[in-house]
């Protein structure tokens, strides 16, 4: 079975305190974008006396070793508590770049679930699903809704929103820079917001410029003067709304749909145009 794990992007980031243990409270909306990786699932019949799972990748290189890679843990997290789940192979084909504010390894691991689900018969019912896609890191939760959602605490506290931006189009800019997350939290000083940014987002999209932030930007613009020129020449180029995704270090730009921007970037850049619209499991 094949299933297309999407991205999100962040509409608006706000750090809003330091917790107890460690973590930070935030706000944020996430947005699915039909921008999508390649996940294939199917039992492997061959007899195996080791519980390593046969698992390969193509398209964009992936970090890290096989045993660690979120859709693994996404099947072994499954096994505890279903010990029939049947031995598998997976296959990978990686096209949102990684560590880039995207969600892509996130939605990889919540997909895994769904579609284990599916496959297997399982019956386990969504908030059970959402449940387990919370131990695998605080936005997977999101990409089993994969629906606009207003998102508080470390990222897992979800409310679905009406958000639609499907007559719009969005240009995706990844620098191939490397942001280090933990230490942007360590350098930002949490705020609390003067305006809800849910009403901020109920506002007309051409407020947004003046009233939607993504609190790293603070931090992580003076450090990489690339990537907030990214977001000035999306701007100059016509975008209604431009912001970092995540921690970085992606921007994207929201345009009308029928423009044509003219825009121009070192080829090491990874640049998507991505048509708006509501990606659904």
């Amino acid at each position: 079975m094949i299933v297309f794990p999407n991205c999100k992007i962040n509409l608006g980031l706000n750090i809003l305190r330091k917790r107890s243990d460690g973590y930070h409270d935030l706000e944020t909306v996430f947005y699915p974008l039909p921008f999508t990786d390649v996940l294939e699932i199917i039992e492997y019949k061959k007899y195996t006396r080791t519980p390593s799972i046969p698992f390969t990748i193509t398209g964009l290189p992936v970090k890290g070793e096989a045993a660690s890679n979120l859709c693994i843990r996404a099947y072994k997290l499954l096994k505890k508590d279903f010990k029939n789940l049947p031995h598998i192979q997976v296959h990978l084909h990686k096209v949102i770049p990684t560590g880039a504010g995207l969600g892509g390894g996130s939605a990889d691991a919540a997909y895994t679930l769904l579609l284990l689900n599916d496959l297997f018969h399982l019956n386990i019912p969504h908030e059970q699903l959402i449940d387990y896609a919370a131990q695998l890191g605080s936005d997977c939760p999101f990409f089993i809704i994969n629906k606009p959602c207003f998102a508080k605490g470390r990222g897992e506290k979800l409310e679905e929103l009406t958000v639609d931006l499907s007559n719009y189009k969005f240009i995706i800019i990844h620098p191939n820079i490397h942001i280090d997350t933990g230490r942007a939290f360590l350098s930002i000083t949490p705020t609390l917001t003067a305006r809800s940014l849910k009403d901020i987002i109920a506002s007309p999209l051409r407020t947004w410029k003046d009233e939607l932030i993504n609190d790293f930007e603070k931090v992580i613009f003076p450090d990489y003067k690339e990537i907030a020129t990214i977001k000035e020449k999306l701007y100059q180029a016509g975008a209604i709304y431009a912001s970092m995704s995540g921690s970085g270090s992606t921007v994207y730009g929201i345009f009308e749909k029928g423009s044509q921007p003219e825009l121009q970037f070192p080829d090491t850049y990874f640049v998507k145009e991505v048509n708006a619209g509501q990606a659904d499991t």
